[in-house]
């Protein structure tokens, strides 16, 4: 079976651009995951993309996995609510000062809260002063970002409301195909 899947590319080529999100509340942190976990990029990233069909990371290998998260500049900031995580940010950094957001998004049971919006905002904010936690990093002068028509019904509406904006829109078909399992071991 297949499916017709639109994606829309944004950016931001200003940290001016950045409209910020409310603060959802005390209890809501966003934090640095600085030791680079494999085993716990996995979980963030198979518990928030399971029912939105993230599936491109999911055959890596540990060994794969260290070596995304291992590259100098990738970040994952964390939203924690009282503790648990509710969601994350990733952060890749690529030539010339560009920033992409590789991967955003909540745990299913934490959408709706208003946490995503400010979790957007933090990590669009870190991807803006990145060179200042990697000195060998030219300034950052653009982040963008995509979504497709998979992601959650407010993905877009969120980034827009953020400062993003639309630079290109694509269309496929695509075959829908059963989500892999973990790594032997995990």
């Amino acid at each position: 079976m297949s499916i017709t899947l639109t994606t829309w590319s944004l950016e931001q080529t200003s940290p001016d651009d950045l409209r910020p999100a409310v603060v959802p509340g005390d209890e809501i942190r966003v934090e640095r995951a600085e030791v680079p976990s494999p085993e716990f990029s996995r979980f963030l990233y198979a518990s928030v993309g399971q029912d939105i069909h993230w599936t491109d990371r999911l055959s890596l290998t540990y060994e794969e996995w260290v070596k995304v998260l291992e590259r100098p500049g990738v970040e994952t900031w964390v939203a924690y609510d009282r503790g648990t995580p509710a969601g994350y940010i990733e952060l890749d950094p690529q030539p010339d000062g560009v920033v992409e957001i590789m991967y955003f998004g909540l745990l299913p049971a934490f959408r709706g809260r208003r946490i995503g919006g400010h979790l957007l905002t933090v990590g669009t904010a870190r991807a803006w002063d990145l060179a200042e936690r990697w000195p060998d990093r030219e300034p950052t002068r653009r982040v963008w970002v995509h979504t497709c028509s998979q992601d959650g019904p407010t993905a877009m509406d969120n980034y827009l409301r953020r400062g993003f904006r639309l630079f290109r829109t694509e269309t496929e078909e695509k075959a829908e195909g059963p989500t892999p399992g973990p790594w032997p071991g995990a």
